[in-house]
This record gives structure tokens, C-alpha cells and sequence, in this order.
């Protein structure tokens, strides 16, 4: 390894280390912090099918809730941004249990199968309470700390 390099990693390393005792560069203090970010994908996925599903239903404010809902969780790095986003996952999830009721009992009343129905709106709703789950990680809760 040192024949492939030639002594340059060393220096490299040298010199980022005399930067960092100069004040210069500053280390991440928790690195494991930042490489975890890609765990937000599943709570944005959720959120973004969850505002497609208060758009088509025209529920203005719930879509406005739930792009502010996106933002928070992309921009905010406060300690009460995951308590929120997970409430609202969990009331997502709620909702799309209610929806599947609702149409459940439409189709039942036209004499339409449902149980395809039920199978895919019952995975939705379980997907979405399961990206909560996403914020019980080290080092997403490292991310929203304080600090």
C-alpha cells in the first residue's frame, strides 16, 4: 500500500492533523452522525406518498402540513423534529388504514373485491409507521441533539 501511495497519505494525513490543531479544519464531533442520513429516505418517501394521497383528496391543509413536515425533517436539526415527524407518520398511518375502511366498505357495497385493496393500503400503512421507527436510530437521534 505504501508503494502505491508513496508516502503521500502520510503527508496528507500530517497536514490535515496541523490544520486541526491550528484551528483551521474542525473533525465532525460525531461522525457517525452524518453518514446515517441516508435512514431519512423511508420517512421523505412516506412523506411525499402521504401529501400525493391529501392532494388528490383536495385537502389543502393537510398538504401544506405535510410539505412543512418535509421540510422540517430535511432542514431542521432540532431535539422536538423527531417527536413531531414521527407523529406525523403515525397519524399518516392512521389515515391510510382509514382510507382502506372507507373504500372497503364502498366496494363491499358494490359487490367489488377488495381484499387486493386491503393487501396494498395495509403494506402502505405499515410502511409508513415502520419509517417512524427510522428516528429510534443512534445516530439520527445524534443528529437532532442539541448542539
Amino acid at each position: 500500500m505504501r508503494a502505491f501511495f508513496g508516502g503521500r497519505k502520510n503527508r496528507f494525513l500530517r497536514y490535515i492533523n496541523n490544520m486541526h490543531e491550528a484551528g483551521i479544519y474542525r473533525r465532525p464531533m460525531n461522525s457517525a452522525s452524518p453518514g446515517k442520513t441516508w435512514l431519512l429516505i423511508a420517512p421523505g418517501l412516506a412523506l411525499v406518498v402521504l401529501t400525493a394521497h391529501f392532494y388528490r383528496a383536495a385537502a389543502w391543509p393537510l398538504v401544506a402540513a405535510s410539505l412543512l413536515a418535509l421540510v422540517l425533517l430535511a432542514l431542521l436539526r432540532r431535539r422536538w423534529v423527531p417527536a413531531l415527524l414521527q407523529a406525523c407518520l403515525l397519524a399518516g398511518a392512521t389515515e391510510w388504514l382509514w382510507t382502506a375502511f372507507m373504500l372497503v366498505q364502498q366496494r363491499t357495497a358494490l359487490g367489488l373485491p377488495w381484499l387486493r385493496l386491503v393487501l396494498i393500503l395495509g403494506t402502505v400503512a405499515l410502511l409508513t409507521a415502520a419509517s417512524a421507527a427510522v428516528f429510534l436510530n443512534p445516530s439520527l437521534r445524534a443528529r437532532y441533539a442539541p448542539g
